[in-house]
C-alpha cells in the first residue's frame, strides 16, 4: 500500500484490539489486490441509537489504481450494524474483499461478454 492505512473511530474510545484486527484484514485484502494504494476504514457506534445492543457500524473507503474505489457502508453492502465489533469488522471487510475481486478480475479481462445476440431455433430449422 502506498500510504499508511487510516482508522477512525466515531463516538467510541480507540482500542487496540480493534486497530489490530482492522490491520489485519487489510492486511488480508493485500493478498486479493497488492494494488490497493489507500485504505480507511471508520469503526463507530451510532449517536443516536433506538436499538438494543448500541451496534457497532463500519465504514471502508478502498482506492485502486485508474481512481477505481471500493466502498463498503451498511447501507449499501447487505451487512447489518453488529453488537459485537469483531464480528461487524469481519461482515464489512468480507464485502470489500468481494467487491475487491470483482474489480481485479475485471482489470484482466475474466469478465465472460456475450459475443452477439443469440438466436433461438425455431421448430422449423430443426
Amino acid at each position: 500500500m502506498e500510504t499508511e492505512p487510516k482508522i477512525v473511530f466515531e463516538n467510541m474510545d480507540s482500542s487496540d484490539a480493534l486497530r489490530q484486527r482492522i490491520l489485519a484484514e487489510i492486511a488480508h485484502l493485500e493478498d486479493f489486490s497488492d494494488r490497493i494504494t489507500a485504505c480507511r476504514v471508520v469503526i463507530g457506534k451510532p449517536e443516536k441509537n433506538h436499538r438494543k445492543g448500541n451496534p457497532y457500524q463500519i465504514r471502508i473507503h478502498v482506492v485502486l489504481p485508474g481512481n477505481k474505489e471500493v466502498v463498503v457502508r451498511p447501507s449499501t453492502s447487505g451487512h447489518q450494524s453488529h453488537s459485537d465489533a469483531m464480528v461487524a469488522i469481519r461482515d464489512a471487510f468480507d464485502a470489500a474483499r468481494r467487491q475487491i475481486q470483482d474489480s481485479t478480475r475485471k482489470l484482466r479481462g475474466d469478465v465472460k461478454k456475450l459475443r452477439g445476440p443469440r438466436h433461438r431455433k425455431g421448430k422449423e430449422e430443426v
